[in-house]
């Protein structure tokens, strides 16, 4: 018998999951997710998240709670009655009459391999650390912070250039194959939960802007992974003067290179670029307001002489 299923999420990533208990049979009763904010080209349009548009499509209803305070809208939670709820990156802390107002309780699709990692930004901080492995983990949610047991896991590799977008992609469909598989053997009364160690907990920080900017006095490899840890989003970053004043490039995709020199030194003119030990390349980067380009295309409309100091 399929499950009737609270789904709760907001961005991109959530939406495959959505689609996939969809495909199963399951009931989606309704559909949380973070309320419309402003967007579009001068800010002053509301935009709904991908996941909301995304139920609207399926003809799911919506609900939109700043928060669960208010008695209201734990009530209205509480009277659909479902079986479970399925959480991916919802981006609110739910309270314990939430976690405990379906039959069965909620899950949740987190993008690492718990303990490690725990928190906002799993797939940055993974990257940016220099893992070479990660994964999606269908855990069962308590009141702390991504500390409930786990159900099912599933590892994706990390390759040495592989970015932050490009893992996001690979995690999103992994996880929605996931979420399908546990909710499929939670259906049956046979999904297991294991507790998670207790050592080995490391936490995720949300992205601040403050650490974009590289800083190549680091190793290569720690460049490396900084750059391609914020890529595409938010973008690391350093500056150099364009037309006379200093403008701000974001550095969206990089490869180790050979070389040494003054830390942020262009070591030639395929833009490698010295750190405090080694050197990148810079692969792919974008003006403020410009276009990703590759180097070369970059190179052609802004000129960077060798020994030029990046910072």
């Amino acid at each position: 018998m399929a499950l009737r299923i609270i789904f709760m999420g907001t961005p991109e990533f959530s939406v495959p999951t959505l689609r996939a208990l969809v495909d199963a049979g399951h009931e989606i009763a309704a559909v949380y997710t973070q309320p419309p904010r402003p967007g579009g080209r001068r800010g002053l349009d509301l935009q709904k998240s991908p996941l909301h548009q995304a139920a609207e499509l399926l003809g799911i209803p919506v609900l939109t709670p700043v928060n669960f305070k208010a008695e209201e809208d734990r009530a209205e939670f509480k009277d659909f009655n479902a079986d479970v709820a399925v959480v991916v990156a919802y981006g609110l802390l739910l309270p314990e009459a939430i976690l405990n107002g379906t039959r069965l309780g909620c899950y949740n699709g987190h993008a690492s391999l718990l303990p490690r990692w725990r928190g906002a930004a799993p797939i940055q901080r993974a990257i940016m650390a220099g893992d070479a492995e990660t994964g999606m983990m269908v855990m069962q949610m308590e009141k702390g912070l991504d500390t409930g047991p786990v159900a099912l896991t599933a590892c994706v590799a990390i390759g040495a250039n592989m970015t932050a977008g490009e893992l996001h992609d690979s995690l999103m469909l992994a996880g929605a194959r996931l979420m399908r598989e546990a909710m499929l053997k939670l259906e049956d009364g046979d999904l297991p939960l294991t507790p998670q160690a207790e050592e080995g907990v490391l936490y995720a920080a949300k992205i601040d802007k403050a650490e974009t900017r590289i800083n190549f006095s680091w190793s290569s490899h720690d460049v490396h992974n900084h750059i391609r840890g914020l890529s595409p989003f938010p973008g690391a970053w350093f500056e150099m003067e364009i037309g006379g004043k200093a403008e701000r490039v974001k550095v969206l995709e990089t490869e180790l290179a050979s070389g040494m020199g003054e830390a942020g030194s262009v070591l030639d003119g395929d833009l490698t670029i010295a750190c405090g030990s080694g050197a990148v390349r810079l692969v792919r980067l974008q003006k403020a307001g410009g276009k990703p380009m590759l180097a070369q295309d970059f190179l052609r409309g802004t000129p960077v002489v060798v020994g030029t100091r990046l910072g």
